[in-house]
């Protein structure tokens, strides 16, 4: 080999040797430059993921509290019907308790009310009972004397003022009149009505013009008719009717008309038994009644 060969030989080693340390130079370089990249793309990656992990983790506990506060509320609402429910069974057992109060309240003032009016009323059967009794000792004991001054028979539709009629000279019993619309009349020497005897009552069946009398329709009396004295003292005199007779003018009982008597009575008499052939009456009709009430 000659010298200029082996300077190029050398020349050509050595410019290899330098490509190749370049050449190492240049790719250590490189290699450097990648790792670090990667290295920065792994902290950014491991950051967004740290990111995306407490995001996840701050949405998930965001999800938690807003799940617990929906439960929260939930058990709120629960708690709060609850307590409506309640309170409206509180309220509903209020009106209840305030109804069965006022029912009571208004059975209590009804009771005071009966209980009123029960008093009321065994006071007013007390004072009936009393007024009872008064009024039977009166109609057995009779009243004092005093004139009377009218009558009245509702059963039959009579009544009218009352005459006084004393006896005639011969004795006999002086009559009312008996123009139409004359009045019946007492006999003033029998008792007053009410006194213990028999009062004595008279009056036409007819009056002369053959209209009805003041006594036509005493022969329909029956037994337990009211008759109705009214007296100057002011009293009234009430008789139920015993019973009607009939009499021939012969067979007129004189004792059992005008004779004592235990209790106040009253003697209605008339005239009965139209003889059309001697145009006069034949008979009388006597209504007996006893004082029952007086008022």
């Amino acid at each position: 080999m000659t010298g200029s060969t082996a300077r190029r030989g050398r020349l050509v080693a050595s410019a290899a040797a330098l490509s190749l340390l370049l050449t190492g130079c240049a790719g250590s370089q490189g290699h450097d430059v990648d790792l670090a990249a990667a290295s920065s793309a792994r902290a950014a990656q491991q950051s967004r993921d740290a990111r995306a992990a407490e995001a996840s983790a701050s949405r998930a506990a965001a999800q938690a509290s807003a799940d617990r506060a929906r439960e929260s509320a939930k058990a709120e609402r629960a708690a709060a019907a609850e307590a409506s429910e309640a309170a409206a069974s509180a309220a509903a057992e209020a009106e209840r308790v305030a109804a069965a109060q006022e029912e009571a309240e208004r059975a209590r003032v009804a009771a005071a009310e009966a209980e009123a009016e029960a008093a009321a009323a065994e006071e007013a059967a007390l004072e009936a009972e009393r007024v009872r009794q008064a009024q039977e000792a009166l109609v057995a004991e009779g009243l004092e004397s005093s004139p009377p001054t009218s009558f009245g028979i509702p059963s039959i539709g009579a009544g009218s003022d009352l005459m006084r009629l004393l006896l005639r000279d011969d004795g006999s019993l002086a009559v009312p009149p008996a123009e139409p619309g004359s009045p019946a009349a007492w006999y003033a020497h029998s008792p007053t009505p009410g006194e213990v005897g028999p009062s004595v009552l008279l009056g036409h069946v007819n009056a002369t013009d053959g209209s009805a009398g003041v006594f036509a329709r005493l022969v329909e009396l029956e037994p337990g008719d009211i008759v109705e004295v009214e007296r100057e003292d002011g009293q009234v005199a009430v008789f139920a009717v015993d019973r009607g007779v009939q009499y021939g003018k012969d067979e007129f009982p004189t004792d059992e008309v005008y004779g004592n008597t235990d209790a106040p009575e009253l003697r209605l008499i008339t005239c009965d038994g139209y003889n059309s052939w001697t145009r006069e009456f034949e008979e009388n009709y006597i209504v007996y009644a006893t004082l029952v009430d007086v008022y």
